[in-house]
């Protein structure tokens, strides 16, 4: 049942604990073209869209809620698209366990939740100790486009990036060139809402071709305060 299945690739569904770590997406989802990857993708409006669009680049959609993580999966297969796979599960731990790193081209972010709650923080994608996690399923020179409504908390979220030592941060005034990418997104422009856009280009690292290897600087904190000691 895909309510127990956490990855869906075109041909069929498959438990995580019969693949190994770091998911081999070359196996599940072979073609050669470049990754995006949406964290979060409700309805899967964007995902849905991009993957008709352009057959040649490949797409992964993480998402938690089980009747989006279905109803995704379903229509992807009712249209027939063979670049799209979805996994279900909470995005930090597959980012931190499952997904491999420094793999995709664009990473898309639109309306998380803002945990607004102090003690939920720690849930954010975007918090300072979190936001490497994130980052770091980013090829050097790949790009994060980010969306909320709640402008506290993405004020905070471009506060995190703009600190980052490796990623060139970009706000964007208006709507994306493309039209509005979520339902949410749909429906708050119609409401005249303000939405905060980002677009963050990860820089390169020391080594072409490797994931971020400087950490956001409250990471780095963190890192210390756990006793471990990092070389080099």
């Amino acid at each position: 049942m895909i309510q127990r299945t956490v990855v869906a690739a075109p041909d069929g569904d498959r438990p995580l604990s019969a693949l190994p770590a770091p998911l081999p997406l070359e196996e599940l989802l072979p073609g050669g073209g470049p990754w995006e990857v949406e964290l979060g993708f409700g309805k899967g409006r964007y995902l849905l869209r991009r993957a008709q669009e352009d057959p040649a680049r490949r797409f992964l959609g993480v998402e938690m809620a089980a009747k989006y993580f279905r109803l995704l999966v379903g229509r992807a297969r009712k249209r027939g698209l063979r670049n799209l796979l979805a996994l279900r599960g909470e995005a930090l731990y597959l980012a931190s366990a499952v997904l491999p790193a420094g793999f995709a081209t664009a990473l898309h972010v639109y309306f998380p939740d803002p945990w607004p709650k102090s003690r939920h923080h720690k849930r954010r994608l975007f918090d300072a100790e979190s936001v490497d996690l994130v980052l770091g399923l980013l090829a050097p020179g790949g790009r994060l486009f980010f969306a909320t409504d709640f402008l506290d908390y993405g004020a905070e979220v471009e506060a995190v990036l703009a600190g980052h030592p490796q990623v060139r941060l970009r706000r964007h005034d208006g709507p994306w060139p493309d039209g509005a990418r979520t339902n949410y997104e749909a429906k708050y422009e119609r409401e005249g809402r303000p939405i905060l856009r980002l677009e963050a280009t990860l820089l390169a690292g020391e080594t072409a071709g490797t994931p971020p290897v400087r950490l956001h600087p409250a990471a780095e904190v963190a890192v210390v305060a756990t006793g471990w000691v990092v070389e080099g």
